[in-house]
């Protein structure tokens, strides 16, 4: 068995809700030791679906270790300071004002130890909304997504947090180009990424193709939203009421789409190409949903895969994990957590399956609160003091319950 790539690197993520978590789920599964601290509340995704954990904590929180600290007492940032003592990393996505309160700033943990990576990812990077306060929406808003999707004519968020997923992304790219690189600089281990940063980055086609748009045509027009920008490329009914979406990208996939649906189009030089379609936009759009709703699902999908013309069915998330290519090994990770079974998508990788990364149910709060301040050498009177002043707590059974389920009257 082979050993993943961060065995042996530890990391302290101070993360709650998605940004942060998310990034040090991804150096979990790729075998970093993560250690998630937590105040005596816990992360907010803890108490988000009937006062118990949320699918987004147990998605993204197995495979870590829960220390509880109360980092507004003095002791607790003492705690703090012990297990950044011996970390290669930190990870957090405090508000800046909170950072500067903790004591989690990137000159204070530099004092700590020089070598560690540090990370913050926040609203805003350098400039004039440094100290503003950001979440996922407010960078869909503030990026251009949010304009370009609207629900009964007002801009409307996605609904997946994608940005803040996004960010974590960016950050764990930052951290291991950092872990590559000889430590001569002190900033080199400084990663910072910004919620409204990743927007930009991510929009950026978008960004320029309006910029294009505006010198070539002399007004700011934009491209088509969606899968509306190429005619024949969505989501399209069959006769048993099921729905699969086609991809339609060249003119070759219309030639095939056309053929595997015996459609006399396939000879018509009036649609041949891309730009005769777009043209023709809404009369392409009927003849692709006419030739589907004509046929069932099976029927189109064996036509359409004999022909070589991408598609899928578009699935509830009830439905997603039975899909045959969803339970090839390392696809998924078995989890067992208060008695319920989960399976949770892996960090796609290349020999996920054999590569030996431990797999630890989402924790408890201060389920290893022990554990890890022993391991950093806090223990004895020292760590019993810490305990009875409450700036760390160990795990308590029965925390964040599920409200039980009552049937209807």
């Amino acid at each position: 068995m082979s050993q993943p790539p961060l065995t042996g690197k530890r990391v302290i993520e101070l993360g709650t809700m998605l940004a942060a978590p998310f990034a040090t789920h991804i150096l979990s599964q790729l075998g970093a030791e993560v250690i998630k601290v937590e105040p005596p509340a816990g992360d907010p995704t803890r108490s988000l679906v009937r006062g118990g954990p949320s699918g987004t904590f147990i998605a993204y929180s197995h495979g870590k270790k829960s220390v509880c600290i109360d980092l507004s007492k003095p002791d607790g940032q003492a705690a703090l300071r012990a297990l950044l003592a011996s970390a290669d990393a930190l990870v957090h996505n405090l508000a800046p004002r909170a950072a500067r309160k903790l004591g989690v700033t990137r000159e204070a943990c530099a004092k700590i130890n020089p070598a560690l990576i540090y990370c913050h990812i926040r609203g805003y990077a350098g400039g004039p909304q440094e100290d503003d306060l950001a979440s996922n929406p407010v960078a869909e808003a503030a990026t251009g997504v949010m304009d370009a999707n609207r629900i009964d004519g007002r801009p409307s968020r996605l609904g997946p947090s994608y940005h803040d997923q996004f960010a974590g992304a960016y950050a764990v790219i930052g951290i291991l180009a950092s872990m590559l690189q000889p430590r001569q600089e002190s900033d080199q281990g400084h990663v910072e990424i910004g919620l409204y940063e990743t927007g930009l980055h991510v929009a950026s086609r978008d960004l320029v193709g309006v910029q294009l748009k505006t010198q070539l045509l002399g007004r700011p027009e934009r491209e088509p939203h969606g899968e509306f920008s190429m005619p024949g490329y969505g989501a399209y009914r069959t006769a048993d009421e099921r729905w699969i979406y086609l991809l339609m990208l060249t003119d070759g996939h219309w030639l095939k789409f056309c053929e595997a649906m015996s459609l006399p189009q396939a000879a018509d030089p009036a649609l041949a190409t891309l730009r005769l379609r777009k043209k023709a936009r809404e009369h392409v759009e009927d003849i692709v949903r006419r030739a589907i709703s004509q046929h069932a699902f099976d029927d189109v999908v064996a036509r359409l895969k004999a022909a070589g013309v991408g598609c899928t069915e578009v699935l509830p998330l009830e439905r997603v994990l039975e899909a045959p290519q969803s339970q090839q090994p390392g696809k998924t990770r078995a989890l067992r957590f208060r008695g319920l079974e989960f399976q949770a998508p892996e960090f796609p990788r290349l020999h996920a399956a054999t590569d030996g990364v431990r797999t630890l149910a989402p924790a408890e709060l201060g389920e290893h609160t022990l554990e890890v301040l022993e391991a950093a050498g806090v223990i004895g009177a020292q760590r019993d003091a810490l305990l009875a002043s409450g700036a760390v707590i160990a795990a308590k059974p029965g925390s964040f319950a599920w409200a039980p389920v009552r049937e209807a009257a």
